[in-house]
């Protein structure tokens, strides 16, 4: 039987060194129990309160491969602490034959067993539930004293010792110079640029960007406000900005929000170094320009025409929309026909059996093997038999069985593709919309 281990720690007082616990107790419960372990799914500091966790939709996902029948976990709470989705997961894990066991609470298949698991997953979701209960009743003592409670310090600031926000004397007068220069007009691209040739970094060491300073403008924090839910305490925090300063800067958020865009809108040629004049031969580029209505009109022009004028190239510019659709319609009439698609799976097929080099030769490691034994089999059969015999037999039988759970593992890691799959795929793709971007 062919198991995989899921094993999953989260940010409360755990640490990597629990995910080897884990680990050690799930493979030596397979081994007591005869299972082969292929593959191991692990989510580092995540929470089982949600399913938002990368590697365990992963496993659900390669359950449709039937590569395994169990998912061995240390405790069912590192499945799930929800129940809703223990059991939704559990019956989609139960519709590819695969079933989950807990390696440390003895769990039989029987109506007390049910019960018995319910009982247990009910009380992981209780004991998650009430831990949020205490982390969320320690943020609001926390927030009523305008202590820190985690997260991302503000730009300005840093924490004291007491967990308390202090002005810092190196970035606060960024937070004053981001706020004044915006008041008094300049635009947030140019102070983003002005900031990232300077060498200067948000509180996250990152580069500046639009969406960084715009957090910036909007964050009361900088008047001195604490704020925490529904919790808000004014003149809580020491203030970088005065009020009047924060107050021009939002009425100027407001403008520019309401405010038309004054800048072309972010266009994708997708014939960009594609398209090439007839006349001329040149490349066409994109080109756009604005109606006497207001509305953004695109095109491609000749490069030559662009640059020159007519007396290198009197082509006309092609409006963008229809020369594409066009392009797009007779790639698929010319390209995807039923012949070109057989000739493309059958590549396709042909580069992914070169691209995975371990495969074939685990393949035929285990051919080789089978091969022995059956000779040795056949052997026995005839009445030659010895202890080296057997020794030998069951050497050959473990090798067998470690090549098997290292082709497994091999196969959920780098599926293949059938050419089905691959035709399926091709011919979705022949009846898409040909206007759709994506």
């Amino acid at each position: 039987m062919n198991a995989v281990i899921y094993a999953r720690y989260s940010s409360d007082n755990q640490r990597e060194e629990s995910i080897e616990g884990q680990l050690r107790e799930c493979k030596e419960y397979a081994e007591r129990s005869g299972m082969n372990v292929v593959a191991t799914y692990i989510d580092r500091a995540l929470s089982a309160k949600t399913d938002d966790r990368p590697q365990f939709q992963q496993m659900i996902r390669d359950s449709n491969t039937h590569k395994f029948e169990v998912v061995l976990v240390w405790k069912l709470d590192r499945f799930s602490r929800n129940r809703y989705d223990s059991a939704n997961y559990k019956r989609k894990l139960a519709q590819n034959h695969v079933r989950v066991v807990s390696a440390t609470e003895p769990i039989s298949n029987t109506p007390e067993g049910i019960m018995l698991e319910s009982l247990l997953e009910g009380m992981a979701e209780y004991y998650s539930a009430e831990l949020s209960e205490k982390v969320s009743r320690g943020h609001k003592e926390n927030a009523l004293k305008a202590k820190f409670n985690g997260g991302t310090i503000p730009l300005g600031y840093r924490i004291d010792e007491n967990q308390h926000y202090q002005i810092d004397p190196a970035t606060a007068p960024l937070v004053l110079e981001t706020f004044e220069r915006y008041a008094d007009g300049e635009c947030v691209r140019k102070i983003v640029e002005s900031f990232n040739a300077r060498g200067l970094r948000t509180s996250r060491g990152a580069p500046f960007s639009i969406n960084s300073f715009q957090a910036i403008l909007k964050n009361r924090r900088y008047l001195g406000e604490y704020r925490y839910k529904d919790t808000v305490i004014p003149d809580a925090i020491p203030a970088i900005i005065t009020p009047e300063v924060f107050e021009k800067v939002q009425r100027r958020c407001e403008q520019n929000k309401k405010a038309p865009a004054h800048t072309k809108t972010d266009v994708n040629y997708m014939l960009t170094t594609k398209l090439f004049c007839g006349k001329c031969g040149a490349m066409m580029a994109g080109e756009s320009g604005k109606s006497h209505t207001g509305a953004w009109h695109y095109y491609y022009k000749c490069g030559n025409h662009k640059r020159h004028g007519r007396s290198v190239c009197d082509l006309k510019a092609v409006r963008k929309e229809p020369l594409e659709r066009f392009v797009v319609k007779v790639a698929i009439e010319k390209v995807l026909k039923t012949d070109t698609l057989e000739l493309l799976a059958q590549k396709l097929l042909e580069y992914q059996n070169k691209e995975n080099t371990r495969l074939p030769v685990l393949q035929a490691g285990l051919k080789d093997i089978s091969k022995r034994i059956n000779n040795i089999v056949s052997a026995i059969e005839q009445g030659i038999f010895t202890p080296a015999t057997k020794q030998r037999l069951d050497e050959l039988e473990e090798q067998r069985k470690e090549l098997e759970a290292s082709i497994l593992q091999e196969q959920i890691a780098k599926p293949l593709l059938t050419r089905e799959q691959i035709l399926f795929w091709f011919e979705r793709f022949r009846q898409g919309d040909p206007s759709d971007p994506v």
